[in-house]
């Protein structure tokens, strides 16, 4: 890897001499300015105010703009003779413990490289201090143009080196947060601690940039003269109107992504930890007692079964019952019926017969 600067770490009396590295890179995909009629190259040309001509990069230096318009020119000597002690040095100001250093000061990322054989046993001796101690060094450095404040720490078998923001440059996160009073209850909170159990964690090393290989397939579609993939539809969205069920239906999701299925999400929520307050503790009773309900509903549903078939068995037999009786009064109106008939037969074959004699 290239050095961007060559130097010492001063160590108290102990100079180390290295070489300062990236230690990181950038894989964005940049893009030229073109003319959009023809495609062609649009480029910047730098031309001298006074001299009204093209200049070349060799021409170009540095200056200073004054209040009153005049140019303080500064050469790259001037600068590296900057009467500081971190001019061309690390210094080492202090050791303290890596959480005392605030994320939001962190800058660019650096390898110190030993440079050369006689700075490999104060290099060693530094980066093993710094491992037993469970510690971070705080320095201060120049480079391009300012005074820096930086940390060294231990990452492998080297020693790594954070560019530093000054304190004063951090802004106090004033007017960011809400400024309203919120109450989080303590199942919304179980609830929460549940997704985060059911997210987990993740290896750095499996997340990759999508919107840099969806961008590399663009330029790859029109390079061969094809149509390039459609965004896939947004997901709808919208106000969150029930946090609750907002928190349920993130925790069922993300256990359907990771194979659990719908059924064992919902086991788990059922089974959720709550927190030590005695909210959280009377939900739990609650859930519990479900369970009890649930049998007397059956039970009730069973006896309710039951009770309609010894109706149904009572009104079958009264059907039957009825048809008998019914049966019986139609054969004694039938025999009533017949009685007088036979009685008026009997009269006409009287007369008939006194007729006769």
């Amino acid at each position: 890897m290239r050095s961007i600067w060559n130097g010492a770490i001063s160590f108290g009396l102990v100079s180390i001499p290295i070489k300062l590295v990236n230690a990181t890179e950038n894989h964005s995909i940049s893009f030229r300015q073109v003319h959009t009629e023809d495609n062609g190259r649009i480029r910047y040309r730098k031309f001298c105010e006074l001299e009204d001509r093209e200049v070349t990069q060799s021409e170009i230096g540095k200056g200073y703009e004054d209040a009153d318009g005049t140019i303080v020119p500064i050469t790259d000597d001037d600068l590296s003779h900057l009467p500081i002690p971190t001019a061309r040095t690390i210094e080492i100001v202090a050791f303290v413990p890596a959480d005392r250093i605030d994320p939001l000061q962190m800058d660019a990322a650096y390898y110190l490289a030993a440079s050369g054989a006689p700075a490999a046993k104060p290099y060693t001796l530094l980066r093993e201090a710094l491992k037993r101690s469970n510690k971070v060094a705080v320095a201060k450095y120049a480079l391009r143009g300012r005074e820096r404040l930086g940390m060294l720490r231990v990452v492998g078998d080297a020693i790594a080196m954070h560019g530093l923001l000054w304190p004063d440059e951090v802004r106090a996160p004033e007017g960011v947060a809400p400024d309203v009073d919120v109450t989080v209850r303590d199942k919304e909170l179980d609830l929460a601690d549940a997704l985060m159990d059911t997210l987990g964690e993740v290896d750095l090393e499996d997340l990759h940039d999508e919107y840099r290989e969806a961008l590399e397939e663009v330029i790859a579609a029109k390079a061969a003269g094809e149509t390039p993939p459609e965004a896939p539809e947004p997901a709808k969205g919208g106000k969150v109107l029930d946090l609750m069920a907002a928190l349920e239906k993130s925790v069922r999701a993300a256990k359907e992504s990771r194979g659990e299925g719908a059924e064992a999400a919902e086991t788990e929520e059922a089974q959720v930890t709550p927190l030590p307050s005695k909210k959280s503790a009377s939900g739990t009773r609650r859930t519990t007692a479900k369970r009890p309900t649930a049998d007397k509903t059956a039970t009730a549903k069973k006896s309710a079964t039951a009770k309609k078939t010894t109706a149904a068995g009572k009104t079958s037999a009264a059907r039957t019952a009825k048809k008998a009786t019914a049966t019986k009064s139609g054969a004694a109106s039938s025999s009533a019926k017949k009685t007088p008939a036979k009685k008026t037969t009997a009269k006409k074959a009287a007369a008939s017969r006194k007729r006769s004699a």
